[in-house]
Order: structure tokens, then sequence, then C-alpha cells
């Protein structure tokens, strides 16, 4: 199942494999920017954090992640939520590229 991404907040999104091989613990992520069981999800190849309650968090957390070895836009990557309320966005993993 696709995972739904929320409007007007930010959200990062990972590739499950990328996160798993960076040793980064969903606890160590909870613990740093006090995430609730909503705003960490896994599926469909993907771990999304978000939605963030706030545009603040973006630069910290995209620092973290790159700190720990993942590199932006072929690991992971972030969507502003800038989208209008009308419009509902979906994303899912594939199986293509890095592993």
């Amino acid at each position: 199942m696709a995972l739904e991404l929320a409007h007007g907040h930010p959200v990062i999104l990972i590739r499950q494999s990328a996160f798993e091989r960076s040793g980064i613990t969903r606890s160590a992520i909870d613990e740093r920017y006090n995430l609730t069981a909503d705003e960490f999800r896994v599926e469909e190849g993907l771990v999304l954090l978000g939605p963030l309650p706030s545009d603040d968090m973006l630069p910290e957390l995209i620092a973290d992640l790159e700190q720990n070895g993942l590199v932006y836009f072929d690991d992971f990557f972030e969507l502003s939520g800038n989208w209008p309320e009308w419009l509902m966005l979906y994303a899912r993993g594939t199986k293509v590229g890095r592993t």
C-alpha cells in the first residue's frame, strides 16, 4: 500500500534499504525529533518521516541523515508539503536503482 503524503507540512522519504544500511535507529530519531508513531511509517520500501511539525526541522534532519552516510536524492528526498489541499499525493518505493 502506498503512503499518503499530507499537505501543509514537510515530509522526508528514505529508501528503506538505505535507512537499514545506515545504522540509524527509529529510537534515535524519535528521541531527537520526538516523532509519533504516525510520523514514522515504513511501507512499500520507504521510510516516511512526517508530516514534520515544523519546516525548521528539515535542515537539521537532512544534516543528520547525511552525517549517517545517506545521500540526498539517491537515498532520501524531502517534500515541502506545499501543494493544495485538494491534491492528495501517495508514494511507494521501487526496486529500481540503488539498493
